[in-house]
């Protein structure tokens, strides 16, 4: 083993970034990944998802990646970024995590370092991971092998914040755990690396900056469908309300909450509360009113066609993104699969879009439903403005479900000459004013 040899096991949106960060730091990076579609892409200089960064070091570097775990015996420090989604009963799957810590554990070496990245409630490390690890190993924490948390923090397709320059906190299940992670994070990370005062705390961080983000989204959002019936544009409000230079922090509304940290970490704080006997109202409460949302968008898709004398039954409806970030290619926790399911269920024929999205059957959210044969309008490169206004062709109605950049640049001459009147703003993105003067029917989420 040498000292700067690093093993990131799962290479999705935060173990890549991170191995490639650590290989430009001047580790010695091998990367462990189960998928053998990702280790073929990579090898070949491939993005498995859409990051213009990851895209263009993987053209000109190369990284070594594997599926074989025996290869965890050669490395001092071993990084665990595997996901931890939530089942259809938002209960929290930590499947990966055990199945990625079993093989690390019958490889366990004295001496190494296991970091665990991914998302996981507090008390995980103490209750699972450890336990796991010692009895599989035959090795002691703390003396023969050590243990930290440094929950992952990244934000695709931010061109400012990324891997590199954001903040961390680490806990360690004794000293030298802690020593030893925030050790290797200071090396890598261009930003302050805190020290937490346990496993338990560092867990807890995950959760609770999500958490608040997440009910201070569902504020805003029970504002928009207050507001709707109220006739007041809640945006207005926001960007008045922002005005104030302290004690306000805006949040807006829109057609969902997707994505892999605030739509799941909140369950794993109400979840594990729930097991030690308290139940977080509040959590359970924003986690139900931003899971309105797709079907509150939905809603305003069935009164404008009601208004011109439509209905929802047999409507051409055209869904522009199918992400739930713009401009990243990420399906994970996506409102706009939910809106699919309510636009299904209410009889529409569907239309979907998305520059970014180049193979929607392989991808399985965990409680989704939905059918796979949608069409789609899109080239290799994905951005093909005529593939874009041929999706919308004819439509009765468009929901701008995800505000790429493609679709924030539409006109009202794009709609106008792909014959929709009716747009359903879920992301806020168009400009309202210039579309209701050229005469369509405009919806947005509390607008």
């Amino acid at each position: 083993m040498h000292d700067n040899s690093v093993a990131v096991v799962g290479l999705g949106y935060v173990g890549l970034p991170l191995a490639i960060l650590a290989q430009n730091k001047g580790y010695r990076v091998t990367g462990l990944e189960y998928d053998k579609r990702k280790v073929d892409m990579i090898r070949a200089g491939v993005s498995p998802f859409v990051e213009e960064s990851v895209t263009t070091w993987l053209a000109d570097n190369q990284l070594d990646v594997t599926q074989d775990y025996e290869r965890l015996r050669e490395v001092a420090s071993i990084i665990v970024c595997v996901p931890t989604p939530v089942d259809e009963t938002y209960t929290p799957d930590l499947g990966p995590v055990i199945s990625a810590c079993t093989e690390i554990a019958r490889r366990l070496r004295p001496g190494q370092l296991v970091v665990i990245e991914s998302t996981i409630n507090p008390g995980v490390c103490d209750e699972v991971v450890l336990p796991l690890l010692e009895k599989q190993s035959g090795l002691k924490c703390g003396v023969d092998f050590f243990l930290a948390h440094c929950p992952e923090r990244i934000n695709p397709g931010d061109p400012k914040w990324n891997v590199g320059n954001i903040a961390r906190v680490v806990g360690g299940h004794d000293q030298k755990s802690l020593d030893l992670a925030y050790e290797f994070y200071s090396r890598i990370v261009d930003a302050p690396i805190r020290r937490m005062g346990s496993l338990k705390e560092a867990e807890a961080v995950k959760v609770v900056e999500n958490s608040f983000r997440d009910v201070n989204i569902a504020f805003v959002n029970e504002l928009a469908m207050s507001f709707t019936k109220l006739g007041i544009d809640v945006v207005n409000v926001i960007n008045g309300a922002a005005t104030k230079p302290f004690a306000f922090m805006p949040h807006y509304p829109g057609a969902g909450v997707g994505g892999h940290c605030i739509p799941v970490d909140p369950y794993y704080l109400i979840e594990y509360a729930r097991k030690n006997g308290f139940e977080h109202d509040f959590l359970s409460s924003a986690r139900s009113i931003n899971n309105q949302m797709p079907e509150f968008t939905v809603d305003q898709v069935e009164s404008a066609l009601e208004h011109h004398g439509r209905s929802m039954k047999g409507a051409k409806v055209a869904v522009m993104g199918l992400s739930y970030k713009a401009n990243v290619g990420d399906l994970r926790e996506s409102p706009s699969l939910r809106i699919l399911e309510h636009l299904s269920e209410r009889g529409a024929d569907i239309v979907v879009h998305d520059p970014y999205i180049h193979g929607y059957g392989e991808y399985k959210r965990s409680f989704s439903g939905v059918p796979e044969e949608f069409a789609f309008f899109e080239n290799t490169e994905g951005r093909s403005q005529l593939e874009l206004t041929s999706a919308m062709k004819g439509a009765d109605a468009v929901i701008i479900a995800t505000a790429h950049r493609e679709y924030v640049q539409l006109s009202p001459e794009d709609f106008k000459d792909a014959g929709v009147n009716i747009i359903v703003d879920g992301r806020n993105c168009l400009n309202k004013s210039a579309l209701t003067s050229a005469g369509f029917t405009y919806r947005g989420i509390g607008r």
